[in-house]
């Protein structure tokens, strides 16, 4: 398999200034995230808002330069020397599709902005025949090339998103909730056609989402963050079928299922989640967790142990 992404603890720390009745501090809303990512897989990233999951969506499609640690895209080590060359193989597709295309220009011309910009030569023929053939793929009709968005419902908006993500042939896709924003009824035919457009371009996927049932058909691992941090990675079926880490685990036990279940608990987290400011000593878990021991308060776990690391000392 062909890696595309690499990630080495990579981290990203904001310094807050003070004010009348607060000290400056430093939020660390992302450490230690190391990942690969390999051509035609997808790696989902889940866990609760505040968790680090957008952080880390904005340091690999590198609109923001990390704190620490590297980043490695299609063999090259990105810097802010050569991250407009890098860029153009790192896409990303927004939620929410209302809010992410320009409502005053039609289809056409937001599919051909991204190779007016980073193709110049390419003549107006042959950016009009990439948008068309772009349409034609994600299930757009000849037609709407000259309409508005507005025109469009959320799915065929969000199609309009994809397309405009591929027009610059990317290797990875960076997936920042793409259906969440969308009817039930028509996230299942978006998720199938960014499982479709995978198989045939055999593209990464970086999915970020807090809907483990979404993760479940999509992904191929999983990354489990907490407070800015791993906390569980593995392949989609070893976290899922034998989650390791109390939170994945409780992660789990609140989302639905078609499946009847009669021992399935609900696992009710007590407490509120640390602020970022003020990470607990420890393990961050620790105030919410019912099995935590003096040595958790005391001591962070690193990601370790079999079938797949968890950072827990206890795990499951």
């Amino acid at each position: 398999m062909n890696t595309v992404v690499t990630a080495s603890h990579l981290a990203r720390h904001y310094e807050v200034g003070g004010g009348m009745f607060r000290k400056p501090g430093t939020v660390r809303a992302l450490s230690e995230a190391s990942f690969t990512i390999e051509a035609g897989k997808t790696l989902a990233v889940v866990g609760e808002s505040g968790c680090g999951k957008s952080t880390l969506a904005r340091l690999v499609t590198l609109i923001e330069e990390p704190t620490a640690g590297d980043l490695t895209i299609d063999g090259i080590t990105a810097t802010p020397d050569n991250w407009d060359k890098l860029r153009q193989s790192v896409q990303i597709v927004f939620q929410d599709p209302y809010g992410s295309l320009n409502l005053r220009h039609r289809v056409g011309a937001i599919l051909e902005e991204p190779l007016k910009i980073n193709r110049p030569k390419m003549s107006a023929k042959e950016r009009q025949e990439k948008a068309r053939e772009m349409m034609a793929l994600v299930g757009l009709r000849p037609e709407h090339y000259d309409r508005f968005p507005h025109m469009f419902s959320g799915g065929q908006r969000q199609r309009i998103a994809v397309a405009r993500a591929l027009m610059l042939e990317p290797k990875l896709l960076v997936l920042d909730e793409p259906v969440s924003a969308l009817d039930l009824s028509i996230q299942s035919q978006v998720l199938n056609l960014l499982l479709d457009l995978q198989e045939r371009l055999d593209l990464a996927y970086l999915f970020i989402s807090h809907d483990l049932s979404v993760v479940r058909h999509v992904a191929d691992d999983v990354v489990v963050m907490y407070l800015g941090r791993p906390v569980e990675f593995g392949t989609k079926d070893s976290v899922f079928g034998h989650p390791r880490h109390p939170y994945t685990k409780a992660l789990l036990s609140a989302t639905p299922s078609t499946e009847p279940n009669p021992e399935k608990k609900r696992i009710k987290l007590e407490g509120e989640l640390p602020s970022p400011l003020a990470i607990p000593e420890g393990c961050p878990f620790a105030p919410r967790c019912w099995k935590a021991q003096d040595k958790c308060r005391a001591e962070r776990p690193e990601l370790m142990g079999e079938p797949h690391p968890a950072a827990c000392w206890f795990p499951e």
